[in-house]
């Protein structure tokens, strides 16, 4: 007996080729119906036998596009209309718009093959792209994903491309960016004025022979323009740090093949599968030891790790097999600033940093960044969330009747927005601190808003309240929401890990404005829905000079001894940052308590410590000093840790560090090796959580906030916390940084309602 099978899937199922994989199993089959694209994803209507449609229902699941993600598989038999045929019909764009947008993927094996096969007409073509690979979430202006609603809608298919585009056959039946050289966008060489030196191939060949040359070239990429030169060129390289303002942070890198990224740097089988991945991120690599590098030290200042990219986009394919060298590939923008997304803004911004632009004639909609991810304690650790991540959604419970805005923090900043259960995260945004960013930061709201036509009911923002993101929540005439910095790290820990049950949050960063109005950033708290308990902290210390002190971190180095030795600190011996000129006028703000914050933050605490041992005075980007004192240890294998004090002061264990300090002055005294004491340092921090946990007697343990990128102490911590038998948790798919702190915030909201 013929049955009729309704069938609505959600997820990512546009864009991914999944029309023509039901397509061709239907016909497979002899299934009638159809299949529709919709604004809530994808409607069929098939109809067979009943145990045929059992069979096409399971193929469904098995044999799905790899790049799909199914959310939700809702199915309702009916009685059969009599249908004679299977067929895609026409999208339609009705309704609430509930489809999930694939993010930007790397270009597939297939499409390779046809870019350097001589005989194809797709031959060196940088446009070329199918149903398994592309441009994506840059492109799309609308559901449902359909040409028309892509920036490639104004180019009109050839009848060649045509022909694909409508056989069920081919794997570019339905690809909406399908493109060939006769009908496609084309790629253009100009000067840093906007004048055309070359166009099509020419400009490529071009564009590699001026970077062998040493110039520095702005292309555009998939979601924004990249500055591409030399990684071997030191001139070079430093000619880029100059104009781009970017004094030793390291530069990311593109490398032509895995073979050549073997050369250079160990890579295990997780960090392999994820260089390659149709995702493409930045992978943090360890660089091998006495190995001729083919990266300049301008690049990475003598950094143990290399940020290591492969081409993800056939432009960056040709352009990288024109060139068989490491190129620097960094972020096309002014240092802090968001990446340039148009010509015009690019030649304005970027016109006195390039020596060349390689641009094109495909619209980028929305600016998307490269990913940065890491393998650490076993797992993937997302650094930064972007192009291959974002805008894939995390499925949180307890919001699904209301629409709320979570507005984020102030550094590294994302927005989440939520539809039902779904939790759209936000690529990432940076440093809300100047004009350009403060935008980019209101346009990705409103972006986000339009795509999936939300009202916001409700917003949620961080407790500071000099924070942008703070202060654009309150203009918002919306029931308004606050949670404290280091507990929206531990929500986001917990939605991402799925959990709700008593916990140990270990909520370890640079700065957050704690509920007292002081500076927090070592705590540990227990959450309870929309409250929390501080259950432990780090004994606080000062900030001679305030913010000033997060640069110049000797400042924090000398306060912390300064906080144990009191007026005699300048009688201690070998340590250098009691010799700087300053010192004496610090230790008098110190004397009389001016401009001198309190803290409890580990990240300030990692700096000072960095300073005390001489690894580094003077951080020039955020983090540096901590970077490099977690790099100093790199050599040195020891279980020793230094004794510590947990203390008991008003219902809260404090993590009295002055024991550390005391330690450390008699190592440097003895003449110890400064990557011997810092291995010791970030071993007594894994210390110190197993003490506080044992001591408030929970099972489960999350690790979360920025200091947890420190790959040397999330392992540690992990490794020691598994030892006594605690059931440990981190984040993977979202950072463990201020860049997840949307989805502690979206979590709290959870709790609201």
């Amino acid at each position: 007996m013929i049955r009729k099978l309704k069938i609505v899937i959600r997820g990512v199922v546009q864009g991914v080729g999944f029309r023509p994989f039901i397509f061709r199993l239907a016909k497979e089959l002899n299934v009638n119906g159809w299949i529709i694209n919709s604004s809530q994803g994808v409607f069929i209507e098939a109809e067979a036998e009943r145990k045929t449609l059992e069979q096409f229902l399971n193929k469904i699941e098995s044999d799905r596009p790899k790049n799909s993600y199914i959310q939700s598989f809702e199915q309702t038999w009916l009685d059969a209309e009599g249908f004679t045929d299977f067929e895609i019909r026409e999208s339609l764009e009705a309704g609430s718009k509930t489809a999930l947008v694939l993010p930007d993927i790397s270009t597939c094996n297939d499409c390779l093959e046809e870019i350097f096969d001589p005989k194809n007409r797709r031959y060196l073509y940088p446009f070329t792209n199918c149903t398994n690979c592309g441009p994506r979430f840059s492109i799309i202006a609308d559901l449902p994903y359909d040409r028309r609603n892509t920036t490639m809608g104004e180019f009109e298919m050839c009848p060649e491309c045509m022909t694909e585009y409508t056989d069920p056959l081919n794997r570019r039946f339905h690809a909406e960016p399908t493109a060939c050289p006769e009908c496609g966008p084309q790629v253009t060489l100009t000067d840093n004025r906007g004048n055309i030196l070359s166009e099509k191939h020419e400009a490529v060949h071009a564009a590699a022979e001026a970077i062998k040359k040493g110039s520095i070239i702005a292309l555009k990429g998939i979601g924004g323009y990249q500055l591409l030169c030399d990684a071997s060129n030191s001139d070079t390289v430093n000619t880029l740090r100059q104009r781009k303002r970017r004094s030793q942070k390291p530069f990311a890198l593109m490398f032509p093949g895995t073979d050549t990224v073997i050369t250079e740097c160990e890579v295990s089988d997780p960090e392999y599968r994820l260089l390659t991945s149709v995702e493409a991120p930045i992978v943090l690599l360890k660089r091998k030891k006495n190995v001729q590098s083919k990266v300049a030290y301008e690049c990475i200042y003598g950094n143990p790790y290399l940020g290591i990219m492969l081409p993800y986009s056939p432009l960056h394919h040709i352009l990288m097999k024109e060139l068989g060298i490491p190129v620097v590939a960094t972020s096309g923008n002014i240092s802090e600033e968001p990446i340039c997304i148009t010509e015009a803004d690019a030649y304005g911004k970027l016109g006195d940093i390039a020596d060349f632009f390689l641009v094109h004639n495909r619209k980028i909609l929305r600016h998307v960044d490269d990913s940065i991810v890491r393998i650490a304690a076993g797992k993937e650790v997302m650094i930064r969330r972007a192009r291959g991540f974002a805008p894939l959604p995390v499925v949180l419970k307890g919001i699904e009747n209301f629409t709320v805005l979570a507005a984020g923090a102030h550094l590294k900043n994302t927005i989440a927005v939520n539809k039902g259960s779904n939790v759209f995260i936000s690529q990432h945004i940076g440093d809300l601190e100047n004009i350009e960013s403060i935008n980019a930061f209101k346009k990705v709201i409103t972006d986000i808003e339009n795509f999936y036509e939300l009202k916001p009911e409700m917003v949620i923002c961080d407790e500071h309240p000099d924070y942008i993101s703070t202060k654009f929540s309150e203009t918002l005439s919306l029931p308004l929401h606050k949670v404290q910095h280091h507990y929206a790290h531990v929500l986001s820990c917990m939605a991402e890990n799925e959990l709700d049950e008593s916990v140990l949050g270990v909520s370890w960063d640079g700065t957050g404005y704690g509920s007292d109005g002081t500076i927090w950033g070592g705590e540990f708290i227990i959450p309870n829905g929309l409250k929390f308990k501080r259950a432990g902290y780090f004994k606080t210390f000062r900030l001679p000079g305030g913010e000033a002190a997060i640069h110049d971190v000797w400042k924090i180095g000398l306060s912390l001894l300064y906080d144990v030795y009191g007026k005699d600190v300048f009688k201690l011996q070998n340590i250098p940052l009691l010799k700087k000129k300053e010192a004496k006028t610090i230790k008098q703000l110190l004397d009389k308590n001016i401009n001198s914050p309190v803290t409890s933050s580990c990240g300030r605490l990692f700096d000072g410590i960095s300073a005390v041992i001489g690894i580094n005075q003077q951080a020039n980007f955020e983090a540096q000093a901590a970077m490099d004192l977690e790099f100093a240890a790199d050599d040195y294998k020891t279980n020793d840790y230094f004794a510590s004090t947990i203390d008991k002061i008003n219902d809260a264990f404090v993590f009295n560090w002055h024991g550390i300090i005391k330690s450390i002055v008699a190592d440097l005294a003895a003449g110890e090796k400064p990557g011997l004491i810092s291995a010791k340092f970030h071993n007594t921090l894994a210390e110190v959580i197993v003490q506080i946990a044992d001591k408030l007697h929970f099972e489960k343990v999350l690790l979360t906030g920025g200091c947890f990128m420190n790959k040397l102490l999330l392992e540690r911590a992990v490794q020691r916390l598994k030892e006594e038998g605690y059931k440990v948790y981190t984040q993977q798919r979202i950072p463990a940084g201020d860049g997840g702190i949307s989805l502690g915030q979206m979590k709290y909201a959870s709790y609201l309602k």
